[in-house]
């Protein structure tokens, strides 16, 4: 099959991103556009526009695709990309979906089945439990031995079904966290380090996963900090499963990410190759198909690691991948699509350099990383050697409260990670957005910070950092 028609279901620079590679590979692309986004850089980059009424409609989407003879319909990342109502209703409409299979989505979307289904692949998880709900059906939840219940006590049937939470953390020990079952993003999680904070915690923390997923179901795991996150980057064809290396994503706020690295920097070769070959093992099992990622916490100091999710989707962060293989990840993903098998083999897969990414968010890191909507005014992107900048806004473009704040994802590359870090102290300098307030004066910042400097920071550093720019500076007279 030769995909000849493709509806972008997105917006950003995502949708930037897999119209330019559709028109490399000679395929005609047709954007959904909601409101406000008709005039926007994807637009007038796509062959044709589509209205649709929102981003998260199943039925609207198809609907859009059919009404548009798009034989495939790409989702990006966010709104409907893992969502596996989307896949079914394309094959009952003979669209195909570029991505995995329904089955796989509802695997990978539910974290407790992914959980479950990482055991049966052989791969180590955190002690951890399924909260029993206040009744069946409560909070959108299943009742006690519910649905996706057993097994999540680190082998298939370990503890029967659900359990209440005091029970399952004085099991596992504190500190616990608490985390949502139907999605992911920070929706949902709790650090709980004292036992009264508990049921606070875990009542807040389902509350929060029903709102943002519709499924009140929350879990504990073990908190493991300090703690790095790494994730190995999957491409699969249903059959044959490889990885295209590893990236660090420690660099975060409240769970989102905001700076990645490929590979992750200061990681023991042992544990990078036992990583990495978990990721494949974990994809061979599900029979992947298309890209996916395999997140994995990380203790690089005792040499252990533990499956976290599986994000079944292109990932934002997946230029940095790009830059160290030489890849189009998205070229892959349509390849995949098409039925085709992979061209590449785990053998033929090459990683040179190292690649650095930061997210440029419409927020003002001085207010407590406020949202910043309004009018982009100037937009100037460095240019050259190793510097790559995916971006859907330029001046004049609006910046609605309604989305995601991402403006653009700097880019960089070298050699070595010295390279690659000089490299991005340069491009951040001849960055400008005016008209919002961005996040790019935490990244100069960061970038001249000798902690970061050195590599293989954990998942708190930022917390730290941003800290020690808040306190007052005492002379020295103290």
């Amino acid at each position: 099959m030769i995909l000849r028609r493709v509806l972008v279901a997105n917006r950003g620079e995502i949708a930037v991103r897999v119209i330019r590679t559709c028109r490399r590979l000679g395929i005609e692309t047709v954007l959904t556009v909601a409101a406000g986004d008709a005039d926007s850089v994807p637009a007038r980059l796509a062959d044709k526009t589509i209205a649709i009424g929102s981003y998260l409609d199943v039925e609207e989407v198809v609907g859009a695709a059919a009404a548009a003879g798009a034989g495939a319909i790409h989702p990006g990342y966010g709104f409907l990309s893992e969502n596996p109502r989307l896949a079914r209703a394309c094959e009952a409409a003979g669209i195909v979906f570029i991505g995995p299979g329904a089955d796989v989505l509802e695997a990978a979307g539910d974290k407790l089945a992914a959980r479950n289904h990482a055991v049966a692949a052989g791969l180590p998880v955190l002690p951890g439990g399924l909260v029993r709900a206040k009744a069946a059906g409560a909070d959108g939840a299943p009742g006690a031995g519910g649905e996706g219940a057993a097994g999540v006590d680190g082998a298939a049937g370990a503890g029967g079904g659900a359990g209440a939470a005091g029970e399952i953390a004085g099991r596992i020990g504190y500190p616990v966290l608490v985390k949502a079952a139907g999605g992911g993003g920070g929706r949902g999680l709790r650090v709980v380090r004292d036992p009264a904070d508990l049921a606070g915690a875990v009542a807040m923390g389902s509350a929060e996963a029903q709102a943002a997923f519709g499924d009140g179901r929350v879990y504990l795991e073990r908190y493991v900090s300090p703690a790095r996150h790494v994730e190995v980057q999957l491409l699969g064809d249903g059959e044959n499963v490889i990885h295209l290396g590893d990236r660090d994503c420690s660099v975060q706020r409240r769970y989102a990410k905001l700076v990645e690295e490929a590979p992750a920097p200061r990681l023991g070769e042992t544990l990078r190759v036992g990583m990495r070959a978990a990721a494949v093992a974990f994809g061979q099992h599900l029979k992947y198909q298309g890209l996916g990622t395999v997140e994995f916490l990380v203790d690089a100091a005792r040499s252990e690691f533990w499956f976290l999710e599986v994000n079944a989707r292109i990932q934002v962060e997946h230029p940095v991948t790009e830059a160290v293989t030489g890849l189009d990840l998205v070229a892959e993903q349509i390849a995949v699509a098409e039925g085709r098998r992979l061209g590449l083999s785990q053998a033929s897969v090459r990683l040179d350099g190292h690649a650095i990414e930061c997210r440029i968010n419409a927020e003002d890191p001085a207010a407590g990383f406020r949202p910043s909507p309004g009018r982009v005014t100037s937009a100037v992107f460095p240019a050259g050697p190793g510097i790559r900048v995916d971006t859907h806004i330029q001046a004049g473009s609006a910046v609605p409260p309604q989305y995601d704040s991402l403006l653009a994802k700097l880019v960089v590359s070298g050699a070595s990670r010295a390279g690659a870090l000089g490299r991005l102290r340069g491009a951040l300098a001849r960055c400008e957005i005016g008209g919002v307030a961005t996040t790019l004066p935490m990244y100069a910042a960061l970038a001249a910070d000798d902690e970061f400097a050195a590599g293989g920071v954990g998942t708190d550093y930022l917390a730290r950092w941003l800290e020690l720019q808040t306190r007052p500076v005492r002379d020295k007279n103290g």
